[in-house]
């Protein structure tokens, strides 16, 4: 473990034309150059403390989904407790290798552009600005990985491109046809991505990027990016569709993916719920501290190629999503989540949400006005402490609680699909609570032992 840290740190040291003597240094110094890192690592904007984001796949939305309907949404997402709305790819996509009616929403054609299926450029400028009065902030997804193969890099700058021992550009992958990958071995490919991505904070003035396969794209690239995008926005926020902590030197936030897959196998009974505590402590022992780490039961990739959260969770959906709304990080919620969803939405062709009557969104209301309104749950860098409390079913129940200052939140989760029997092995904090999904006041004793049902939650909010 500590050898990988060392590695990570000379990484980022290297990419920064920091570290001379690379790992002898860090052999000898390893305390100081953590130190040092905590430095690199960027702070988060205020507005980004306590917020809860919402990934918006606008072509599922509706069966007429554009700019002008989705803007229409904003106060009831408002209302909901959710603070940064996160488009999927807004861009045009490519014809040539299409896949299906509608195509990839990856295979991007104009980084300068709006796909015209949604509306127009004043469109989307008037919805950011719309969030925006509404308190909200905006990201877009960023594909810098690739382009469609109809780019019109393709026949301007053909060098931008990885191409094969016939000469011809490749795909990233095998199984990606309908995209070919870029080159950032070009000094002229990192200057035209950054000069897009600018665009989008100075022209459409949206808040930050949330980066497609940021792990396959080099390090350096996203440090130079970073350096270049922050004077377009001294408020940049920047989302790391990746899992590697090294880029935390130029994100903010980071996909919780190797989680993710811990929270299934406690899901389906191959772990138990304590495996859940190895996870957290490898975790902090691998990012700074000042690294925001985005918790999901399900996003736009799981819920289209993989599984739907129904089918990953079963009947401890919920109860996984408490987990990932009052951990240390940030929770997201997937479009159609609030509505139950429980398809899997199609990738290339029309397949819109069924919303009905909005069937969980006082669940989720309930979660993420909390976060938004609790400082128990702010990030743990900007106070928000986190400890377990102990207890005897650690196989079963997974307990915890945060607290800042004055304010504390107790939570106990049955992660089985089994009642459970519980006494927990420390006191319990505060005389009065209240029961956050219930409404019902009480107190916790130590000498109390619970029984919770099947994927039962319980969150209890200090009076």
């Amino acid at each position: 473990m500590k050898n990988k840290f060392k590695q990570i740190l000379c990484t980022i040291f290297l990419s920064l034309g920091l570290l001379s003597n690379s790992m002898a240094q860090v052999e000898n110094n390893l305390e100081e150059i953590k130190k040092a890192v905590d430095k690199i690592f960027i702070n988060q904007p205020l507005w980004s403390i306590n917020s809860s984001i919402y990934e918006v796949n606008l072509r599922q939305y509706a069966k007429n989904s554009t700019f002008k309907t989705f803007e229409k949404e904003i106060p009831r997402l408002k209302s909901m407790g959710v603070d940064i709305l996160f488009f999927m790819p807004i861009h045009p996509i490519g014809i040539k290798e299409r896949k299906g009616s509608l195509g990839n929403y990856y295979a991007v054609k104009d980084y300068k552009a709006v796909n015209e299926e949604y509306g127009t450029m004043d469109d989307f400028k008037h919805m950011v600005n719309y969030a925006h009065s509404m308190g909200m902030h905006v990201i877009i997804d960023w594909v810098a990985n690739h382009t469609s193969p109809d780019h019109k890099w393709t026949e301007t700058n053909p060098d931008f491109y990885t191409k094969g021992a016939d000469g011809k550009f490749v795909p990233p992958a095998a199984n990606l046809g309908d995209v070919i990958d870029l080159n950032y071995d070009s000094k002229g490919t990192r200057a035209a991505m950054i000069d897009a991505m600018k665009f989008w904070l100075t022209d459409a003035k949206i808040d930050g990027f949330g980066c497609n396969l940021a792990a396959q794209v080099p390090t350096d690239f996203w440090f130079e990016a970073r350096k270049e995008l922050v004077t377009a926005n001294s408020n940049l926020f920047m989302l790391a569709q990746a899992e590697k902590a090294e880029l935390h030197a130029a994100f903010n936030m980071s996909y919780t993916w190797k989680g993710f897959e811990i929270f299934k196998k406690v899901a389906k009974g191959e772990y138990p719920a304590r495996a859940i505590d190895d996870y957290l402590g490898e975790d902090k022992f691998n990012y700074s501290p000042k690294a925001v780490r985005m918790y999901f039961t399900t996003n736009s990739e799981e819920n289209a190629l993989n599984e739907t959260e129904k089918e990953r969770f079963g009947d401890g959906a919920k109860a996984f999503y408490v987990l990932c709304a009052t951990l240390n990080g940030m929770p997201l919620l997937y479009s159609g989540q609030e509505a139950g969803l429980n398809k899997k939405l199609k990738i290339y062709d029309k397949d819109p949400i069924v919303w009905g009557n909005y069937a969980d969104a006082d669940f989720y209301t309930r979660l993420l006005s909390l976060k938004r309104r609790n400082n128990a749950l702010l990030h743990a860098e900007s106070g928000g402490m986190f400890a377990k409390i102990l207890n005897d079913n650690p196989n079963q129940v997974y307990s915890y609680y945060r607290r800042k200052g004055k304010d504390e939140v107790v939570v106990m989760l049955n992660l089985s699909n089994k009642e459970a029997q519980v006494k927990f092995d420390r006191y319990l904090f505060a005389p009065s609570y209240t029961e956050l999904f219930t409404d019902k006041k009480g107190t916790l004793k130590i000498e109390d032992a619970l029984t919770l049902k099947p994927w039962e939650y319980r969150v209890y909010v200090k009076d």
